[in-house]
């Protein structure tokens, strides 16, 4: 192995180290942070959003992204919904949102996340043969109570250039609950100005080399920008999917032309031209 190499793997792994540690310092400090308001015993449910919202923007500064609103984003009641980039999506999300997350029931037994899950209030799905209905009516009744909930419609991560297709059985529980649909959307954006290739994790990439990915990034920043909300009154659930989705797919074009290099937008339209022209051929 050459000098310049090995010098270079030894800072990677100096950088890699370092992040963890944080990431480990950022862990410990929330639990002794849900400890201390009793929030293993019985999430206090009404003022926990703003200690998640601290645990979350160190969480995500561990890995070294910088997290930026746009644009203010409200501390308002609803069905919160975002597109979905990374597994670095829930600490940025929940930085600017005062909503729980939801979470497959299992994962509340997981050793130390578990626990964090737990303290965090994350509502915890219970699900039965694949049953989408029961979980929005789960969701539905949270949302009744008074506390907002978020989750990903497009039910998969993507590369953060585009909106995927909309998956709007969860948002019956808006409809049922009638509360507001509050859409956001995140870019993932490098000191230069162009979108991240190593946040996004999609397609055949695992855990493992997503995580080595993000912890050798520099100088990351995740812009989220808030969107107009959507009232489902009056709507049903198909009429509230393609309104949801036309609002996500302009406010990503918008929250892109505000924050990339013109060099980049210029890109991002050329390789929509060229998937277009594929798709039709």
């Amino acid at each position: 192995m050459s000098q310049s190499k090995s010098g270079f793997s030894l800072r990677q792994q100096f950088g890699r180290g370092k992040q963890i540690a944080g990431m480990t310092t950022t862990i410990a400090g929330g639990l002794r942070a849900a400890q201390r308001i009793g929030a293993f015993r019985q999430p206090p449910r009404e003022t926990l959003p703003r200690y998640i919202q601290t645990f979350c923007r160190k969480m995500a500064g561990s890995f070294g992204v910088k997290v930026i609103a746009v644009e203010r984003v409200e501390q308002h009641h609803g069905l919160w919904v975002s597109n979905h980039v990374s597994w670095m999506d829930i600490p940025v999300v929940g930085t600017l949102s005062p909503a729980f997350f939801l979470s497959k029931a299992e994962i509340g037994d997981w050793p130390v996340f578990g626990k964090l899950a737990h303290a965090a209030g994350t509502v915890f799905i219970e699900r039965g043969s694949g049953d989408s209905g029961s979980v929005a009516a789960q969701i539905a009744n949270f949302l009744s109570k008074g506390f907002s909930v978020i989750f990903f419609p497009e039910a998969t991560t993507t590369d953060g250039k585009k909106i995927k297709r909309i998956h709007g059985t969860l948002l019956q529980a808006a409809i049922d609950a009638d509360v507001p649909v509050r859409p956001l959307v995140i870019a993932y954006v490098n000191k230069d100005g162009t979108l991240s290739e190593e946040l996004p994790y999609y397609g055949k990439l695992t855990m493992k080399d997503s995580l080595k990915k993000v912890l050798d990034s520099k100088d990351v920043t995740a812009y989220v920008l808030p969107l107009e909300s959507i009232d489902p009154k009056g709507l049903n659930k198909s009429e509230l999917t393609n309104i949801l989705q036309a609002r996500m797919q302009e406010g990503l074009a918008e929250l892109h032309s505000r924050v990339l290099t013109k060099a980049s937008q210029e890109k991002l339209v050329q390789e929509k031209l060229a998937q277009e022209k594929v798709s039709k051929a």
